[in-house]
């Protein structure tokens, strides 16, 4: 008997586990698209890099509307770079 509970709260534990990082991840992904707009420039590049591993037609257009917005040339030719690269990606 003891051993089929056993079993039962393992199965419980790992998927309890796995919505919990489903949670988070969630929530990284977010968190990483607001810091884009972010007024720390760290926070930004990081978006940034975060950005270049997804390349959709969403990622282009929010990468449009970031080198409208980025002030710091260093940072928005980053941005003008990463747009060309998922373009290139995606065609």
């Amino acid at each position: 008997m003891s051993n089929g509970r056993n079993h039962q709260l393992a199965a419980l534990g790992f998927l309890g586990g796995a919505a919990c990082g489903a949670l988070a991840w969630s929530h990284l992904q977010r968190q990483y698209r607001r810091d884009l707009f972010s007024r720390h420039p760290l926070r930004r590049f990081a978006a940034l890099s975060y950005l270049r591993t997804r390349p959709s037609v969403g990622t282009v257009r929010l990468l449009r509307e970031y080198i409208a917005w980025e002030q710091k040339p260093l940072l928005r030719q980053r941005g003008v770079s990463l747009m060309r690269h998922v373009e290139s990606r995606l065609s």
